[in-house]
């Protein structure tokens, strides 16, 4: 397989992963090309790569620069702004864990908190009081795993997940 093919296939399969982190295709493309990337590009780099508008090019590095996935860097004697991709798979995996966390177990939490006070006491309440006391067990159970994973350094977290395989 030639470079050009592998580096297309790759930009186009990291595209397909990206939109099951809730991110859209192109925002995925963008971040793996940036990975790839011996150095930073520009904007227009990234316009001329991927074949997009310069729009969808500076919306996109925007809301990857939020996700703290891609560093934007200014070069001396250039009016140009650069950007580049954080690199360490482990710091990548942290940051989207801690903003899907936010964007989606955190208001699912809220909501449930909001829902504790039903004093109703026919059987469809008591169902839907049970429902949610063990949604809400789950999501806490998942909270405070995705907070030890999030704090927990590359080894711990390699050497638990290789003794689950096991």
């Amino acid at each position: 397989m030639k470079f050009a093919e592998g580096k297309d296939k790759f930009i186009q399969s990291w595209g397909v992963i990206g939109s099951n982190w809730g991110i859209n295709r192109t925002m995925a493309q963008i971040h793996a090309l940036l990975l790839i990337a011996p150095e930073s590009l520009s904007a227009e780099d990234v316009m001329q790569d991927l074949q997009i508008s310069r729009g969808n090019a500076n919306m996109n590095l925007r809301e990857l620069i939020d996700w703290g996935l891609v560093y934007k860097e200014l070069k001396p004697g250039e009016r140009k702004e650069y950007f580049y991709a954080e690199k360490d798979m482990w710091d990548v995996v942290k940051k989207v864990i801690k903003r899907r966390k936010k964007k989606e177990l955190e208001p699912m939490v809220k909501v449930l908190n909001e829902l504790d006070n039903i004093e109703e006491t026919t059987p469809e309440a008591e169902e839907f009081k049970k429902v949610l006391k063990d949604i809400k067990l789950f999501s806490a159970k998942a909270d405070s795993t995705l907070d030890r994973l999030v704090n927990s350094e590359n080894n711990w977290f390699v050497g638990t997940f290789m003794k689950m395989i096991k």
